[in-house]
């Protein structure tokens, strides 16, 4: 078979129906291109769901009292965390590399004339480290700080506007009043991102935990407590003995469920990721159908090209062309539609995913899999959709054909 003289012949025909090849692509086209932006689009609120968990630090646990079922309605569990229970994980633990206990309340805040409604946090001096904090202006209160129950506060970043401060480096050493109690700001954080898991963490003011816990919420149970593992693979091991520990602590008997519940930032990260990766399949399987709908839309011209071509074919059994040389002519016409089509769409697609984050702020990311998937798969669809057209071409019988009109 001349390979050469088959591939001239397929290409000659698309260039003498240039509009109706151009048209028969625009499916493709549009298939592949919707594939692509859905897929960016998902693999962007993928990462950015991977960013928001891993600022809280994959190392970290959380710990807070398990709620019970009565009468199928969830109650808070009688038996709370406390500072004990902080204590003797710092006492007994061999895997934990820190422990913060908070305790937290949400209450008015007064500077000034301006005042507002946010939630006041009692943390210990390792917060930063624990929670992934940075200060932005300012400084930590220190632990002997802590144990003197100082009366300092340290703002989120979201509280100079919550509170029309100017800026956070004039506010520096002046005075805000929570629950009317008059606090002298230290520091500012670093905006950390809108929300997370544990909370609102830039419109929160970070106190002393032994101020909060004798001076403001006068009470001695936490409202959570966090742990960080030495390092990621010690996670697990960590996990395990602070289990161990709290039930120790709690004196709760072999085979009794815990009154406690752990939480890690992993396993916020896998169902999170498990989510968006979902999400992401299920947009793109959305934008394939449009490429089958192109695949069915090429079927049919291509049905249409043989019924057209009848007497070409005819012409060139009789010079001696054999069925497998019509059958390649014609699923190379198919399968360079598809092609081409889908270089475009990608292209297209890649165009439409900068468009997106530049005009409406998405993150979207288009990775080269995704480019490399959906061209290979438009190609497919091009040997699909092509290969009963050119079966049909390929058994025209050629006496009939160089009869037809």
């Amino acid at each position: 078979m001349l390979w050469g003289e088959v591939l001239r012949v397929s290409f000659a025909s698309l260039r003498a129906n240039k509009l109706r090849s151009l048209l028969t692509m625009l499916g493709i086209v549009i298939g592949v291109a919707a594939v692509i932006a859905m897929t960016a689009l998902g693999n962007g609120a993928s990462k950015a769901v991977q960013d928001r968990i891993s600022s809280l630090g994959t190392r970290l646990l959380q710990v807070d009292a398990a709620r019970q079922l009565t009468g199928g309605i969830a109650v808070q569990n009688p038996v709370r965390m406390t500072e004990k229970d902080a204590a003797y994980l710092r006492e007994h633990n061999t895997r934990l590399a820190e422990i913060e206990p908070q305790q937290d309340r949400t209450v008015q805040v007064t500077y000034r004339n301006q005042n507002t409604n946010t939630q006041v946090t009692g943390a210990a001096s390792n917060f930063l480290d624990v929670r992934s904090y940075q200060i932005e202006v300012g400084r930590m209160f220190t632990d002997h700080e802590d144990q003197a129950r100082r009366l300092y506060a340290v703002l989120g970043s979201d509280v100079i506007g919550l509170l029309n401060m100017p800026s956070a480096e004039s506010v520096i050493g002046d005075h805000i009043r929570i629950m009317g109690v008059q606090f002298e700001i230290i520091g500012v954080l670093k905006a950390k991102g809108s929300h997370d898991s544990f909370g609102e963490p830039d419109s929160q003011i970070i106190i002393p935990f032994e101020t909060g816990r004798f001076r403001m919420f006068g009470t001695p149970y936490l409202n959570d407590l966090f742990v960080m593992a030495a390092s990621e693979d010690d996670v697990p091991a960590a996990l395990t003995e602070l289990e161990q520990l709290l039930r120790r602590s709690h004196k709760i008997g072999a085979g009794k469920p815990d009154d406690f519940r752990i939480r890690s930032s992993q396993e916020f990260l896998a169902t999170l990721s498990e989510t968006t990766q979902t999400f992401t399949l299920l947009l793109a399987g959305i934008a394939s159908v449009s490429l089958l709908v192109g695949g069915i839309g090429i079927m049919n011209i291509m049905l249409v090209s043989v019924t057209e071509r009848t007497r070409e074919i005819g012409i060139r059994k009789a010079l001696g062309a054999t069925r497998f040389n019509i059958l390649v002519q014609f699923l190379i016409e198919a399968v360079v539609l598809c092609v081409v089509g889908g270089l475009i769409g990608a292209a297209v697609g890649m165009g439409s995913a900068v468009v997106m984050r530049a005009t409406f702020g998405w993150n979207t990311i288009v990775g080269p899999d995704s480019i490399l998937l959906a061209v290979a798969f438009s190609g497919t669809v091009g040997v699909v959709f092509g290969v009963w057209p050119a079966r049909r071409a390929a058994a025209l019988d050629p006496i009939a054909a160089l009869r037809f009109e």
